[in-house]
């Protein structure tokens, strides 16, 4: 898997996630506006929430157009096991105990999975709890994510 492939899959897997919300926005914009949906009395509330929805869906796709566009503009710099982990970084990471995960420190869409071929990767931001933790460390490196029972451990083992 190369960056560019990972890229590309981020930014179908969002441009099917706008196709769906818009088709989805005015769906709810239209049902807001029908002429069923004009309140019968001052307790009829349907067409407020409908317009809710609807604004709720509209700001959503507005913040997938924005990752949209900071995909396509994305700078995929390359990485070494001596280069601090930083925006655009390919990363694999060992817990513990367990099985080794795949992540990419993207500018947006984080908790998006992507898979390219048979492999699965996970995107993650800087503001993340795992994406501040990873920020400056290089192959090798040991980060602990989580407080409490929900602390995890994980070795930096490739950057790409």
């Amino acid at each position: 898997m190369t960056k560019e492939d990972l890229r590309r899959s981020i930014i179908a897997a969002l441009t099917a996630d706008l196709a769906t919300l818009t088709a989805a926005a005015r769906g709810a914009h239209a049902a807001a506006t029908h002429e069923e949906c004009i309140p019968d009395n001052k307790y009829d509330t349907t067409a407020l929430e409908a317009s809710y929805v609807a604004q709720g869906q509209a700001n959503r796709a507005a913040e997938i157009r924005r990752a949209l566009e900071r995909y396509r503009s994305l700078s995929l710099r390359p990485f070494d096991e001596a280069t601090p982990i930083r925006l655009s970084a390919l990363i694999t990471l060992e817990p513990e105990n367990g099985r080794s995960r795949l992540v990419f420190m993207g500018p947006d869409a984080g908790g998006l999975k992507v898979s390219v071929g048979e492999t699965e990767c996970i995107v993650i931001t800087p503001e993340s709890p795992l994406g501040r933790a990873l920020l400056g460390k290089t192959c090798d490196d040991e980060i602990d994510v989580g407080q409490g029972a929900g602390r995890k451990t994980y070795t930096v083992t490739a950057v790409l």
